[in-house]
């Protein structure tokens, strides 16, 4: 699919009309993006607020910060607790989870004078199952790709127009998403889980999920990847370094990297 470069010009007179904004900053690729050109259409009259919860990876926090220390963006940090409506990770969890942390966030925003919410949902997120898409709507959080048409493929080639440093980033989501459906969340499997895919990205895996099920790990890679992976020396140390995390057994999964391979099964009806 063509990138027209006429998206980014509807989304810079989109984000033209704002008064002011404050934008829900993972570091992740979209946000970023959201970001970078709010800011650079509005100037000092956008903020960035980033969640910190028990399963979002710490270097996405670090990350983020760096960002905008560096390009002199205002930045808050807010904490959350895991919801107990989550703790056993239902179906319904992206649902749960956005609904509360952005009425937290919204809330946050509105004290600072910010009258509009952004956030970096795309054009690609309505074809998959994101139940968190309904709780934006309800709270009227803005989401300015997908209100333009703008999908991932134009956000990466948008990004690397302007020299972002997360154009070739690979895509990531909470921790909550290794899981699987109505399983108990414990927080040192969430520190398990985040220790283990930065182990297999600093050997050159970035895009990679380490599913956990118990003492198992189930490792979904780049399906052309994975008999360079099998056959490569460095899976003994993958292994050594698995089972010091505290996971019996390290398994492949020959299907390879999906986004949300836990959700094959599942409907907009879980909402």
């Amino acid at each position: 699919m063509t990138t027209s470069p006429e998206k980014y010009d509807m989304l810079m007179h989109w984000l033209g009309r704002l008064p002011n904004a404050v934008v829900a900053f993972s570091g992740g690729v979209d946000s970023t993006f959201v970001l970078a050109s709010a800011r650079k259409v509005l100037g000092e009259m956008v903020q960035a607020y980033t969640v910190k919860t028990p399963y979002i990876p710490d270097w996405e926090l670090e990350e983020a910060a760096e960002y905008c220390k560096k390009n002199g963006i205002r930045h808050r940090v807010i904490l959350a607790a895991i919801l107990p409506e989550i703790m056993h990770n239902p179906e319904n969890r992206c649902y749960l989870c956005k609904k509360h942390l952005f009425s937290v966030l919204k809330k946050e925003a509105q004290q600072e004078g910010f009258n509009i919410v952004l956030d970096g949902s795309n054009a690609d997120d309505t074809g998959a199952y994101r139940p968190g898409l309904a709780a934006l709507q309800e709270l009227e959080i803005r989401s300015p790709l997908l209100e333009n048409g703008i999908t991932k493929t134009d956000v990466r080639y948008f990004s690397r127009r302007l020299g972002l440093p997360t154009a070739e980033k690979p895509s990531y989501s909470c921790l909550l998403t290794r899981l699987p459906y109505n399983y108990e969340v414990k927080t040192d499997e969430l520190e398990r889980i985040e220790k283990a895919e930065r182990y297999l990205a600093s050997l050159g895996y970035g895009t990679s999920r380490v599913r956990n099920h118990g003492t198992i790990a189930r490792i979904e890679l780049e399906k052309d990847r994975i008999t360079e992976f099998v056959n490569s020396p460095i899976v003994k140390g993958v292994i050594a370094q698995f089972h010091k995390l505290g996971y019996e057994y390290i398994t492949i999964d020959l299907d390879g990297y999906r986004s949300g391979s836990f959700d094959t099964n599942l409907t907009q009806s879980a909402l």
